[in-house]
């Protein structure tokens, strides 16, 4: 049952983590928008309200991304705030000399760590991964028309897919060219098309398909399943794994993606960058046990000593928390570049963090 305190501490913690979500997200659009403004203005429509309408859509898109890199981060504040702000008003002597410990006092403020927590990782799972599309497009490319440089890749049965351009708001690779390995098409085959369009086909196999024109050679015999024949120059390809986003995307596309379409990323066997992905994958399983490790650290450290100024408490506060987040960013590193396995290079932070901030929460003076 919420004791009065609990239900003060509740709402003081809310109020801090409002105020520092958009005090620090205010501050980021601000000094963005300001910085990039030429952009914004010089491409796209012309007048002031399809500027403004860019602007808007621009960072309405990137606020879930930044909460997601911040959440931690703005739950530490949170909890500090609130602590700090409870030394300040004297509010613990009284339930100290009560006979209720430091411990019972904060329980409510870790509770709502462990809620905030949660939101972050709905908006990883479900927020961010629907948004990735519009994430990757640049502020002078606001509708995807600029053309890119697409990247090269496989399907399952090495059928080999390129491209010189690639445009993204119509689907289209210029340049597009196949090579159908002899275990395929019972020929090498090299395929070179004009312009090839994607277009998604229900369900999960094939994933879609490629309408080519413009082909090079022309009169081929059909291979059922994988290429169809309309005309003399225009051909259909059907894929299960080559989709217009996978030649399209950034390298680093996982760190937008899911955390089951890492997994199922991690099932391909002709998949690149596994190390880096499987981190990640060991990353997300870990992040909300070193959320509340963060938590538990942070405020440890300004109640262990109860005398010492709010300011000097928050300022260890702050620094201990780099250096939990300079080892958390190394052990990454070393699991992409291999030196450490993926699953080491994630828990590795919890199992050195972990016992370090209970002891320390648990010496906390009561």
């Amino acid at each position: 049952m919420l004791k009065h305190i609990d239900r003060l501490m509740i709402v003081g913690y809310f109020k801090s983590y409002a105020i520092c979500l958009i005090s620090l997200l205010t501050l980021y659009v601000v000094v963005d928008m300001f910085t990039n403004l030429d952009d914004f203005v010089h491409h796209g429509s012309p007048g002031l309200k399809a500027v403004v309408i860019r602007i808007g859509s621009w960072y309405g898109y990137r606020i879930p991304q930044l909460f997601d890199r911040l959440c931690e981060a703005i739950v530490l504040l949170a909890a500090m705030f609130t602590v700090a702000m409870m030394q300040r008003n004297n509010e613990q002597v009284p339930l100290l000399s009560a006979g209720v410990s430091t411990q019972r006092i904060v329980a409510p403020v870790l509770c709502c760590a462990f809620v905030m927590l949660t939101l972050t990782i709905a908006n990883q799972e479900l927020v961010i991964p629907r948004i990735s599309d519009n994430l990757t497009r640049g502020r002078n490319d606001p509708d995807g028309e600029m053309e890119s440089i697409p990247r090269s890749g496989f399907e399952a049965n090495q059928i080999h897919i390129e491209g010189t351009k690639a445009v993204r708001k119509t689907l289209t690779v210029k340049g597009f060219r196949v090579m159908i390995p002899e275990s395929v098409g019972g020929n090498m085959l090299h395929i070179t098309a004009e312009e090839a369009q994607f277009k998604f086909t229900p369900g999960d196999l094939p994933r879609g398909r490629w309408e080519l024109t413009g082909c090079t050679p022309r009169n081929l015999a059909a291979i059922p399943g994988i290429l169809e024949i309309r005309d003399d120059s225009r051909y259909f390809l059907y894929t299960k794994v080559i989709d217009f986003d996978a030649l399209v995307r950034d390298p680093k596309w996982f760190n937008l993606a899911s955390t089951r379409r890492l997994y199922q990323e991690l099932q391909r066997p002709e998949s690149t960058r596994l190390a880096s992905i499987a981190v990640m994958f060991h990353g997300r399983l870990t992040r909300p046990l070193l959320g509340m490790v963060l938590v538990l650290m942070g405020l440890s450290v300004i109640l262990l000593d109860q005398t010492r100024n709010v300011i000097i408490s928050a300022g260890f506060c702050l620094v201990l928390c780099g250096g939990f987040f300079a080892v958390v960013y190394a052990c990454k590193m070393l699991g992409d570049n291999e030196i450490l396995s993926p699953a080491l290079a994630a828990w590795l932070p919890v199992v050195g963090f972990g016992p370090f901030s209970l002891v320390l929460f648990d010496a906390v003076q009561t």
